[in-house]
């Protein structure tokens, strides 16, 4: 009669061969996918990740474990990440899929996407969380780290400012004292010379390029980002 080594294994581990061949091919994703992968309990805490997050982010397995997942993350999207993982533990939706500036290796910042999922008990609730980074393309290499400085006049600087503290349209008009045909235009120039599609990932951007200052609120555009009039 011929022995199966998995159903040995899971008879030993308490664990029905089915469950241990499951286990078996999600650890062998876990750790050969290629893509970043952390895993979280209900209180957004790290519990594992694997040998690529640990490298994207500069830290050891054992330094990520046991701290909160928004502490890899840079300040101006922990807001936003928290509020989709809390919906995504509740139980609200099955995934989410942000755009991010997270904590690299050193000082560094990066910007990626950012997938949640909910992984789901026996009972169908919700046991833990899975959040997947996906870092941007080195093809995408912003200009500020290719050589190339972007400059911005002094009034996109303070659009690009006041669209990473949250402030509308209508209130940066106001403020400025353009219209807000005048602001629009001015967003949209500032979409296409950072090559993004909406006002979030012109912020992320922002900060991953080093135009944002990190560590300032309300943010600030680095002078030497700003064209001299």
């Amino acid at each position: 009669m011929s022995s199966n080594p998995v159903s040995h294994r899971s008879a030993a581990m308490g664990r029905s061969p089915d469950a241990a061949e499951h286990g078996d091919r999600y650890r062998s994703l876990f750790d050969q996918s290629g893509m970043c992968i952390a895993n979280l309990d209900l209180g957004l805490r790290v519990t594992d990740v694997n040998r690529f997050f640990s490298r994207q982010f500069g830290r050891s397995v054992q330094d990520l474990r046991g701290r909160g997942f928004c502490d890899v993350l840079h300040p101006s999207v922990h807001g936003k990440v928290r509020d989709q993982l809390t919906r995504l533990r509740e139980g609200g939706r099955s995934r989410f899929a942000e755009q991010v500036v997270a904590l690299g290796a050193g000082e560094g910042t990066f910007v990626g996407e950012l997938v949640g999922v909910g992984v789901r008990g026996g009972a169908g609730r919700v046991t833990g969380l899975m959040a997947l980074v996906q870092p941007e393309d080195a093809e995408g290499v912003p200009p500020a780290v290719s050589g190339k400085r972007v400059l911005l006049s002094p009034v996109d600087a303070r659009i690009l400012e006041g669209v990473a503290t949250g402030e509308s349209t209508v209130q940066l008009a106001a403020k400025l004292f353009l219209s807000r045909g005048g602001i629009e235009y001015h967003v949209t120039t500032l979409l296409r010379m950072l090559k993004v599609t909406n006002r979030p990932a012109l912020v992320s951007k922002g900060y991953s390029m080093g135009i944002l200052s990190l560590g300032h609120w309300p943010p600030r555009v680095r002078p030497e980002y700003i064209r001299s009039s």
